[in-house]
């Protein structure tokens, strides 16, 4: 269960079930032997399951406007709330899902963090002018481990997914069916999952993100588009074989962060001072500084924010686990002091970050509920396997 953080401990008990473990879980019950007994949230035992992440949709929001889920309130009573792990983006959150291993381990640990071998800025959702994906996250995925296995893996999505950076780390394996709209999409579940006896397919939504952000996760639009997810949801599980579970999920939450609740760094040149590069996002930076300046630029941000954020350097967040396990190689991604907004509270710099990132209403990064929990909705199989 994701904690209600009201210290600075690391918001994530990596022990427990979280994010990681709905991939594993999944494939325990589908008899992949690498992934014997790794099933945490009591699945069926099936030959063939769906597995569906809709982007943006927390848990906590979802109880709250489960008024618009009918089809998903009916099966909240034994759903599973788990944390996504820290930051709450979808680039580290995919790595987190697609590998079954935290963040610090696949090493996708923010949405734009640094290449130490080039010195640059990495957007880990776009992968612009990236490294090689497979050499920057090398472990093996657990749809690489199914298809080994014998499962038939299916990734349905937008085009643009199919052998993107992100996707070649943090999902590769199987093949890939590209569908636009929600119910195209379905339609290639289905059919992807009724090609085969032994099937995991993964289906793709984003568009309750990108309400979220452009017009808040309490918005009607945001109430809308969750309206029809749910209604896509309830077609799904008419439509799969009777002896196929569906399991949702997400990658994240989300709150609304008032425009009269940031601080933007182009009026703020003293918390600039020593900044090499300004990595992560307005709910969680992460502050690359010059040599020897992380304690004079530490001590600027925590006059300037109070108790609003928590700043971390990197050795304490590598050392209290807010990464998990930080594998080598990984650790000077991470910024040489970390943000963690607090409370009702962004920070952008409408200098470097796009235009379109700065006017966002629906943020996430951070480690509120809202934000870290997620559902794990088990769809059962109308009959047994």
């Amino acid at each position: 269960m994701a904690p209600d953080l009201t210290s600075d401990a690391a918001p994530t008990d990596w022990s427990a079930g979280t994010l990681a473990s709905v991939l594993p879980s999944i494939a325990d019950r589908l008899g992949v032997r690498s992934y014997a007994g790794r099933d945490v949230f009591d699945l069926p035992s099936v030959p063939r399951t769906v597995v569906v992440l809709v982007d943006g949709l927390g848990h906590d929001l979802l109880r709250q406007r489960s008024g618009h889920a009918p089809f998903l309130r009916s099966l909240l009573g034994s759903a599973h709330r788990v944390p996504c792990g820290f930051p709450t983006t979808t680039a580290t959150s995919m790595g987190t899902f697609g590998t079954g291993l935290p963040p610090g381990s696949h090493g996708l640990v923010g949405m734009q963090v640094l290449d130490p071998a080039t010195d640059r800025l990495l957007n880990e959702l776009s992968w612009e002018d990236g490294p090689d994906p497979r050499a920057w996250q090398p472990n093996e995925t657990v749809f690489e481990a199914a298809e080994n296995a014998g499962v038939s893996v299916t990734m349905v999505g937008p085009h643009y997914f199919d052998g993107s950076g992100l996707t070649l780390a943090a999902l590769r394996g199987g093949r890939f069916r590209a569908a636009r709209s929600l119910e195209d999409r379905v339609d290639a579940a289905v059919a992807a999952v009724r090609a085969t006896p032994r099937a995991l397919v993964y289906l793709y939504w984003g568009e309750v993100d990108k309400v979220g952000h452009v017009h808040g996760c309490q918005s009607w639009q945001w109430g809308d588009e969750v309206e029809s997810v749910d209604a896509a949801l309830r077609r799904l599980a008419a439509r799969v074989p009777d002896d196929t579970s569906i399991v949702v999920t997400a990658d994240h939450g989300m709150v609304d962060v008032p425009f009269h609740d940031r601080i933007d760094l182009v009026n703020e040149p003293a918390l600039m001072a020593g900044v090499r590069h300004l990595g992560g996002e307005p709910r969680n930076l992460q502050l690359y500084t010059e040599p020897g300046a992380d304690g004079d630029v530490g001590s600027a941000w925590t006059v300037r924010l109070g108790d609003r954020a928590r700043i971390l350097t990197r050795e304490r967040a590598v050392d209290e686990g807010w990464f998990g396990p930080v594998r080598s190689g990984v650790e000077g991604r991470i910024g040489d002091l970390v943000v963690v907004m607090d409370g009702s509270l962004a920070v952008v710099h409408s200098g470097l970050m796009r235009r379109e990132v700065v006017a966002l209403l629906g943020l996430h990064g951070s480690t509120s509920d809202a934000e870290l929990a997620v559902p794990v909705v088990v769809v059962p199989p109308r009959r047994g396997a």
